[in-house]
């Protein structure tokens, strides 16, 4: 052992996330968060026999999920589904969806994960409506070393009556995700003067435009913050509203030059339901649906006296011209999110200053650097923190990365549970099961099923990757083959950056002013 380093940075080195001398047998494992990643973290735990608990926030599972349960994700039912989850289910009678569609977020809860949650061997270890506010070592702060290992983890959480409960646990899982927390829509990363009281003109990132929220957007004038496929739903969906609804009116405001990554490449674009959104928004911008405002900072707010029904914010921002002000009904805050860490203040945690990810998953998610899909596989040993037997797992373990991938998470968790029951050689053999173009996050499509199935030209378009590639690096051109994309498996120690052809290079350093952005 190197002798300039702690115990614990030693075992954080290693990967070692388990209780090694058995004194906190008999506790369970806390599952933070009842989504798709934390109840596969739950079904792996079942799967080998681990006692374990779910704490849920909200009133069901899934709850995060059902707030934008009208989007569509890009990948279809065959990779949306955790492995131990689908071991649980089948005994049931369910099966899996049709293979090639693209499931709503509604549908994700409705098919799978409301189901799950009924097995016999997750039931009853589940509880909703249970917020966790922190994560601490029993009975020591965060400063304490001395015999801190010895003790169990506490997770203080607070239930729907306001009562407040402290649970012990031998490990916790933190898979409570990054929705409810989005950043703000000022500059550098702070609120813009005046955005808290323009909060009644504010809507979350992905509203229901043309379904719940309709008559909030209904012949008014909406501004669009944003440039991610959050950005791009919402966009779309006020394009189709004004097509019918007179007096509708939508502008969409960057604080880049180009637009070029959002629109991705087209049919280049490794998920095709992806580079179908691209190019519909673009064609959107092109034929004056949208208004495009590039260059864009906002700087502040002015709410009228009496809000809303008072008239329009006014919105206030700086462009390469000059201060500009833009009057919305409504601003569609579509800015990105970030994890609740103030939950993490008296654990250990290592991570990244930049991106607020585990500082050994960081260089391979960073959006600078990376697109969505981009990131190789990773398991225990880049998830372990100082805090023995604490993992951030899911979207929040990506920080404030936006490129998670869901079955990345399930790989995640699969590895970090063998860990904890003692399975070394399992937690190592970290592999990812996807699709050759990667899985990513959601898109709002028309069509049910996933571009390149059935009716979709056998699958080739123009052009669409198939071939790994490394990140920054064009991918190929090549795809005649067959027509729903073959999955491939990555295992641990492949190449630096190996990861998945997506049509955005490079992440954010792919920005740069393209003739047709």
């Amino acid at each position: 052992m190197n002798p300039e380093k702690t115990v614990q940075e030693a075992k954080a080195d290693a990967g070692c996330g388990c209780v090694a001398d058995g004194r906190q047998d008999g506790l369970p494992v806390v599952v933070i968060g009842a989504g798709p990643v934390g109840l596969a973290a739950a079904a792996q735990l079942a799967g080998r026999d681990q006692d374990f608990l779910v704490l849920e926030a909200g009133e069901k599972v899934g709850a995060a999920m059902a707030e934008w349960g009208h989007v569509r994700l890009f990948s279809p039912w065959r990779y949306d589904t955790d492995a131990a989850a689908r071991r649980l289910l089948e005994p049931t009678g369910w099966r899996l969806p049709d293979a090639e569609t693209l499931p709503t977020g509604a549908e994700l809860v409705r098919d799978y994960l409301a189901p799950l949650a009924k097995v016999p061997a997750l039931a009853g270890r589940i509880r909703t409506g249970t917020r966790v506010v922190a994560v601490a070592r029993q009975g020591m702060d965060v400063t304490r070393t001395a015999g801190r290992e010895e003790r169990p983890l506490l997770v203080r959480a607070v239930a729907r009556d306001g009562a407040v409960h402290d649970i012990t646990a031998r490990a916790v899982i933190d898979a409570s995700g990054t929705w409810g927390r989005g950043n703000p829509l000022g500059h550098s990363g702070l609120p813009a003067p005046g955005e808290q009281d323009a909060a009644p003109y504010l809507t979350g990132p992905l509203p229901d435009v043309l379904g719940r929220d309709r008559d909030r957007f209904t012949g008014r004038h909406t501004l669009v913050v944003g440039m991610g496929h959050s950005a791009a739903n919402t966009l779309l969906a006020l394009a189709e509203l004004a097509r019918t609804e007179p007096g509708t009116s939508i502008t969409w405001a960057v604080r880049g030059a180009s637009v070029a990554r959002l629109y991705g490449g087209g049919d280049a674009d490794g998920l095709p339901a992806r580079g179908a959104l691209g190019t519909r928004l673009k064609q959107a911008v092109d034929n004056g649906e949208i208004d495009l405002v590039r260059g864009f900072t906002i700087t502040g707010f002015r709410t009228p006296e009496g809000g809303p029904a008072a008239g329009p914010v006014q919105v206030t921002g700086q462009t390469p011209d000059g201060a500009r002000t833009l009057p919305a009904d409504a601003v569609v805050a579509a800015t990105g999110f970030r994890p609740d860490l103030d939950m993490l203040r008296e654990v250990r945690v290592d991570l990244d200053p930049a991106t607020e990810a585990p500082a050994k998953l960081a260089p391979m998610i960073d959006p600078n650097f990376h697109s969505c899909g981009t990131v190789p596989p990773h398991g225990e040993r880049d998830l372990a923190h100082p805090e023995t037997g604490f993992y951030l797992v899911g979207m929040k373990s990506y920080g404030r990365a936006p490129t998670f991938l869901m079955a990345t998470g399930y790989e995640q968790v699969r590895s970090v549970v063998a860990a904890l029951a003692g399975d070394r050689e399992a937690a190592d053999a970290v592999q990812l099961d996807l699709p050759e173009t990667g899985v990513c996050s959601t898109s709002l499509v028309t069509e049910d099923l996933l571009p390149g199935t059935t009716g979709q030209d056998g699958g080739c378009g123009t052009s669409c990757s198939t071939e790994p590639a490394t990140a920054g690096e064009p991918a190929s051109a090549s795809c005649c083959g067959p027509s729903a994309p073959e999955p491939i498996s990555i295992g641990l120690g492949a190449p630096a950056g190996l990861g998945f052809a997506t049509g955005s290079v490079h992440g954010y350093s792919g920005e740069a002013e393209r003739d047709d952005a």
